[in-house]
């Protein structure tokens, strides 16, 4: 099974990157990645206003699939995530949503120990293994892989874990898959800026789907769908991700319009998944038991 290793990485998601690897359709492999600051801070005494934040978000590809073409959807299947056994929270002025409260950077380094996140000698947090960047190359605009959008990027989506698939429209042949910034844990909003950023690896299936033409990223869990929207403002972001889950509805269950919009306002939750990246991203969680009431 192919191991590809940290070495190559992108800083930004965009049509003209080539690819550093090669998978088939359907393969499986891993993908081992630094945390999201690029492996600078190692101690306490690493803080975030004295590192190079432009290498932040560093993601490892691009991975080319064969066959991908434009206008086709990739299903990444997640099928394990392995973190080291040390992470990283870090505060800083104007980081996060109190970020104003902040008058002095500070780090903590979080140990992992038997599936747990030690917090500060306190408490034991279970970990939940993440990948906050998973996107592919853009239609045509450059975007840092600090920032999600339509291409997936940096959702910070914590959903996106094991026993997940989610979906990415492909923008260019072969699509260029790329993965960072993987998280032990982390709450939805990521409100401090910061979830427990660590390093680690991920093991991954790819299947193109053909002639499948999504708006947005889309995850797929035993629980339901999960409709993935990022914009300048909740409103925006809400929008689409409604529109995608009504548009969703109809051709699942052949409904029209206006009673797909009233199951949505029914049945369907509207989620924050973060709110401290350059675009806020939240999600449409359509349950998979609406299927079994149907009468």
């Amino acid at each position: 099974m192919k191991n590809f290793k940290k070495d190559n990485v992108i800083y930004y998601f965009s049509p003209d990157n080539l690819p550093k690897y090669f998978i088939e359709d359907g393969e499986e492999f891993w993908v081992e990645t630094e945390d999201c600051y690029s492996g600078q801070i190692k101690t306490i005494n690493d803080l975030r206003p004295n590192i190079n934040i432009s290498i932040m978000d560093a993601s490892v590809g691009p991975i080319a699939i064969n066959g991908a073409e434009v206008g086709d959807s990739l299903c990444v299947q997640i099928l394990d995530i392995e973190v080291v056994s040390q992470g990283v929270m870090v505060t800083s002025p104007g980081l996060g949503i109190l970020g104003s409260m902040i008058n002095e950077a500070t780090t903590r380094i979080i140990k992992i120990d038997n599936g747990y996140a030690n917090f500060f000698d306190k408490f034991k947090i279970p970990i939940n293994p993440m990948i906050g960047v998973l996107g592919v190359a853009t239609e045509k605009d450059k975007i840092h892989c600090a920032t999600p959008g339509t291409h997936g990027g940096n959702m910070d989506t914590k959903e996106i874990k094991v026993d997940s698939k989610v979906y990415l429209p492909v923008f260019v042949k072969g699509a260029n898959l790329a993965i960072g910034d993987l998280h032990a844990v982390m709450g939805d909003g990521e409100l401090s800026g910061t979830g427990v950023e660590i390093a680690g690896k991920v093991h991954l299936k790819v299947n193109v789907i053909k002639n499948m033409k999504l708006n947005r990223p889309r995850i797929e869990r035993e629980e339901g769908i999960y409709m993935i929207s990022s914009a300048e403002d909740f409103e925006e972001a809400i929008k689409n991700a409604v529109y995608d889950g009504v548009e969703y509805l109809k051709n699942e269950f052949n409904l029209d319009f206006k009673d797909a919009y009233r199951l949505v306002s029914a049945a369907c939750d509207i989620r924050i998944s973060q709110v401290v990246n350059p675009l806020v991203t939240i999600k449409l969680f359509v349950p998979n038991w609406i299927k079994n009431t149907i009468i």
